[in-house]
Formats: C-alpha cells, sequence, structure tokens
C-alpha cells in the first residue's frame, strides 16, 4: 500500500506564498506522476499541476506562471511552490500520485487526505 501525507497548507494574506509537500510512503516500486488537485466549496475538484515521470509539466491556466510543482526522486516527495496567492486560490488542495508498488502491478492512483489552504486578508 502507498500512504500520502501532505503539509504546508494555512492562511496567507494576497500576494503571499506557501509551498505545500506530499511525501509518498509505503511499498513503491514507481511513480510515474505526481500531481495536486484543488476543491473550493461548492466546486468539483479540479486538476492544478501534474508532472510525470518523463518530465512532462501540466498547470491549470489560472495558475500558470504562480505556481511550481516539483519533485524530490530520492525522497518520493511532490512540491507545490505557490507564488502571488489570489483569494481565488482558496480551497483543499490534494495530491495524487500513479504508482506501482511492484513491478508487475498495475499502476494505481492515490490520494492525500488534503491541506487547506485560505487566502484572505
Amino acid at each position: 500500500q502507498v500512504q500520502l501525507v501532505e503539509s504546508g497548507g494555512g492562511l496567507v494574506q494576497p500576494g503571499g506564498s506557501l509551498r505545500l509537500s506530499c511525501a509518498a510512503s509505503g511499498i513503491i516500486f514507481s511513480i510515474s506522476a505526481m500531481g495536486w488537485y484543488r476543491q473550493a466549496p461548492g466546486k468539483q475538484r479540479e486538476l492544478v499541476a501534474r508532472l510525470t515521470s518523463g518530465g512532462s509539466i501540466y498547470y491549470t491556466d489560472s495558475v500558470t506562471g504562480r505556481f511550481t510543482i516539483s519533485r524530490d526522486n530520492s525522497q518520493n516527495t511532490a512540491y507545490l511552490q505557490m507564488n502571488s496567492l489570489k483569494p481565488e486560490d482558496t480551497a483543499v488542495y490534494f495530491c495524487n500520485i500513479v504508482a506501482r508498488s511492484r513491478s508487475f502491478d498495475p499502476a494505481q492512483g492515490y490520494w492525500g487526505q488534503g491541506t487547506q489552504v485560505t487566502v484572505s486578508s
């Protein structure tokens, strides 16, 4: 099994910055993608940023130029650096990875528990 632990959320003023972390642990053979989603009250969960093992990076339009996703392969940890935060970035942020526990296992998606990010003055 794979477990994800997120950290780094909190309350920040508009224009401020936060850095989210997502540490994966357990039996992990490989991770093919790591990403961050968010869900605001009354809205659907949306993909914010995604990084594949091949180096492809995706950002949703609203965060392009402000957010940066990165990964520490040695620690199986993903990061989301969020700068120039806006009130509309307020949401619960969830980490998601696609991983194989063993070489012969199919790739599966795993979710973190979520961390609250609130941008308010």
